[in-house]
């Protein structure tokens, strides 16, 4: 998968002047009913099957354990083929809402539950609320915060494909250079700064350090700065969506901590994205950096010397950053489609799938009953262990203008402050305004 997918689309607008308004958008989706298969004609197969053609933006090395839960998948059953077509995650929210507006679309639909809503709200995704209520499909085993993550507007859109917390990655040859004990990584904001003087080094004092102590990326990343205001007692938005937070002074005491750490001590360089971070902390040339397990392979490949422990705690949270992506079925799919796509669903979070898919991609599994039996990996027991599980929060879920507060209000905002183009309590606070107005649309 890469780096995350949630914020790394930057097209959502122009997805929206392509594909007009919701109501003409519901309009062209109505044509859908009874066609399964992509738009086929009667989502059916010539040796009787289902055909379900299912977009998603595994790229990564973990395209083969998804394409490997597929394959068993098909072979386990003679009654629905699934076909996986997988394309990056800007192409995937690029082209969605017009090839299913169109015709032409998917029957099912990866994407992180935190873009979910923003669909949902265009009238792209059937309600799966039926799913859950079946007990058949063995839900109550699945972690609730993931399947609670594709609610909008009190209806549930998706089914989990994976849910992960985002872990502190920590090179302990740097810290043991440092004079740090390698076994003992930070573990809050105090710790952590009190690291910074040791772990960024300025050999030459230029004022351009050559290392850094974290990799903190500022825009186009996985939403680590987002969650900062956690750790206070703050947040983007309250956790109902109805409120801004960002104005508040809880949220303004952590971004001013953390744009003083970055911008003045130089904890992390400027203008990161979440490439440029990863490159960053894969050449050894940051300390630590806050991200997913799809980046463990190329770590590994890296040959670093690394440790995995929870991001430092706030003062007031000790709550951990989490992303789930969720598989939705476009709107209109006749009966014969949303049962055949249920099936695959529970394929996937059953014991056999799951341990298929947490053993080649090192992703944590969305059931804790199989944790103990994905031993090909050390890495899906450590991202899914039960205190970072109960300590996990998913950032905006819910919120239908989730998209649109980070792209165009939080990280351009965060830019300003790291450039000093304003306070942080001036910038936040007038920002915090913008994002109310957009939960009030």
């Amino acid at each position: 998968m890469k780096t995350q997918h949630w914020f790394r689309s930057r097209r959502v607008r122009g997805i929206r002047v392509a594909v007009v308004g919701a109501g003409l958008l519901a309009l062209a989706l109505s044509g859908c009913a009874g066609q399964g298969s992509g738009g086929g004609e009667d989502g059916g197969s010539a040796d009787g099957k289902v055909s379900l053609t299912f977009w998603n933006g595994f790229t990564g090395p973990d395209g083969p354990a998804l394409q490997q839960v597929i394959d068993d998948f098909n072979a386990s059953q003679d009654d629905v083929e699934v076909t996986a077509e997988i394309m990056p995650w800007d192409t995937l929210y690029q082209k969605v809402l017009t090839a299913v507006a169109g015709n032409d679309g998917p029957d099912i639909i990866a994407m992180s539950a935190g873009r979910m809503p923003q669909f949902a709200q265009q009238g792209m995704f059937e309600g799966v609320d039926d799913y859950y209520e079946d007990s058949a499909n063995d839900s109550a085993a699945l972690a609730p915060a993931a399947i609670e993550a594709s609610v909008f507007d009190g209806v549930n859109y998706g089914v989990p494909v994976n849910f992960t917390p985002m872990m502190m990655y920590y090179n302990k040859d740097l810290f043991e250079a440092a004079g740090l004990d390698p076994e003992a990584p930070p573990t809050t904001w105090d710790e952590f700064a009190a690291m910074v003087p040791q772990l960024t080094v300025d050999d030459n004092g230029d004022g351009k350090p050559e290392q850094y102590a974290t990799a903190l990326g500022d825009h186009e990343t996985v939403p680590v700065f987002m969650s900062l205001p956690w750790g206070t007692g703050g947040g983007v938005v309250s956790d109902d969506g109805k409120t801004s937070m960002l104005g508040e002074p809880a949220s303004i005491e952590a971004l001013d901590f953390w744009v003083d750490l970055v911008k003045n001590q130089k904890a992390s360089p400027l203008g990161l994205s979440g490439a440029d971070a990863d490159k960053l902390f894969t050449t050894g040339k940051a300390a630590t950096e806050i991200v997913g397990p799809w980046m463990t392979t190329g770590f590994d490949e890296a040959g670093l010397n690394y440790g995995i422990a929870a991001p430092p705690a706030g003062p007031d949270s000790d709550a951990i950053l989490a992303d789930v992506v969720s598989m939705g079925i476009t709107s209109g799919a006749d009966d014969a489609t949303k049962q055949a796509a249920y099936q695959f669903f529970k394929y996937w979070n059953s014991k056999e799938g799951q341990i298929t898919w947490s053993s080649g991609s090192g992703f944590p599994p969305n059931r804790a009953d199989v944790a103990d039996q994905v031993t090909s990996s050390p890495y899906p027991a450590v991202f899914g262990a039960a205190d970072v599980v109960d300590r996990s929060k998913i950032l905006l879920a819910g919120v239908a203008a989730g998209g649109t507060i980070g792209e165009t209000i939080f990280w351009p905002t965060l830019q300003k402050a790291l450039n000093g183009q304003g306070t942080v309590e001036e910038l936040f606070s007038a920002a915090s305004e913008k994002v109310q107005a957009e939960l009030d649309k």
